[in-house]
C-alpha cells in the first residue's frame, strides 16, 4: 500500500492534490505544531479581475499548539466574506449548482477547530473527486509502515514548479484570457465537474 504523509489544508490547490494522485492512503497529522504562513488557513479562488487569497482569521497570535487545538475567529464574520467570494468567482460555473451544496452547511456550522472544518472539507472534495484514498488521522508515526513524507513541502512561500509534483493542465476557467494554475480545488470541481479526476491525474509529474 502506497502511504503518504501530508499536511491538511484549507480547500486544498491542485498540487496538493496532485501530490497524492498515487496514493491508497494518506496520512494526516493533528499533533503537529501549527506553522504560520501555510496553507492551513488559506486558499486561492479566481475573481473577474484577480486571483483572491481566502484566509479563516484563527484566536491568538502566532500560536505555538498542536494543529488540532487551533481554533478559528468568528468575530470577524469571515465565513459570509468567503463564501460571497466563492460565488462571486464561480456562481456562473458549469457545476457551481451541483456541488456547492455540499460545502455550504460546513461553512455555516460555527465549527470551533480548524482541523475539523478542514477535514470536513477534504472528505467532501475526495468524494467530488470519486477517489477511494483512504485518510488516516495519525498520532504518532513511529508504528506507521513504509510511508513517504511530503509535509511542509506544499507552502505558499515556494512556487509550484520548484518542487516536483505538478505540471498545468490547462481547463477552460470563466476569467482571464490566460489559464491560471494551481488555484484551490474548487476552481477544478466547479468548472469541470466530474471530469475534474482526469485533469488532476494529467497534472501529476511523472517521476
Amino acid at each position: 500500500m502506497k502511504r503518504i504523509a501530508v499536511d491538511l489544508h484549507y480547500l486544498p490547490t491542485l498540487e496538493w492534490f496532485s501530490a497524492i494522485i498515487d496514493a491508497e492512503e494518506i496520512l494526516l497529522f493533528p499533533k503537529n505544531q501549527y506553522q504560520r504562513q501555510s496553507y492551513f488557513n488559506r486558499t486561492r479562488i479566481l475573481l473577474a479581475n484577480k486571483v483572491e487569497t481566502l484566509s479563516i482569521p484563527i484566536q491568538g497570535r502566532r500560536p505555538r499548539l498542536p494543529l488540532d487545538q487551533i481554533k478559528i475567529d468568528y468575530s470577524q464574520k469571515w465565513p459570509s466574506i468567503h463564501l460571497r467570494g466563492i460565488q462571486s468567482a464561480y456562481g456562473k460555473a458549469p457545476f457551481f449548482e451541483f456541488f456547492f451544496p455540499y460545502f455550504l452547511p460546513v461553512f455555516e456550522s460555527q465549527t470551533e477547530s480548524l482541523w475539523e472544518f478542514n477535514t470536513r472539507l477534504l472528505t467532501i472534495c475526495l468524494k467530488l473527486l470519486r477517489w477511494p484514498v483512504k485518510v488516516s488521522v495519525v498520532e504518532d508515526s513511529a508504528h506507521i509502515p513504509d510511508f513517504l513524507d511530503q509535509r511542509r513541502l506544499i507552502v505558499p512561500s515556494r512556487p509550484f514548479w520548484e518542487r516536483n509534483f505538478y505540471q498545468p493542465n490547462a481547463y477552460p476557467q470563466l476569467f482571464g484570457l490566460d489559464f491560471e494554475p494551481n488555484l484551490s480545488i474548487l476552481d477544478l470541481l466547479f468548472c469541470m465537474g466530474p471530469e475534474a479526476g482526469n485533469v488532476l491525474k494529467s497534472s501529476a509529474k511523472k517521476e
